[in-house]
């Protein structure tokens, strides 16, 4: 069983390692990463459409790796 929930965290980091890359891509280059974005209009910004969903999906996929993470270390 041990086996099967390594490989389930193996996918689930790829899948979170994705949805992360791509929200990112709309960040205006890497000044974007680091909170140096073009954007001057202000500090806040409202989600909406795709990026709500990709935001999350990203929550949803970091909480269930780590509940199989915590799984992982009771069982071994």
């Amino acid at each position: 069983m041990g086996v099967y929930l390594y490989v389930i965290q193996i996918i689930l980091a790829i899948a979170l390692i994705a949805v992360i890359l791509v929200q990112s891509k709309g960040a205006g280059g890497l000044g974007g990463l680091f909170g140096g974005g073009g954007d001057s209009s202000g500090v806040y910004k409202t989600r909406r459409g795709v990026e709500r969903t990709l935001f999350q999906v990203t929550i949803g996929l970091g909480i269930i790796f780590l509940l199989f993470s915590l799984l992982n270390v009771l069982l071994s």
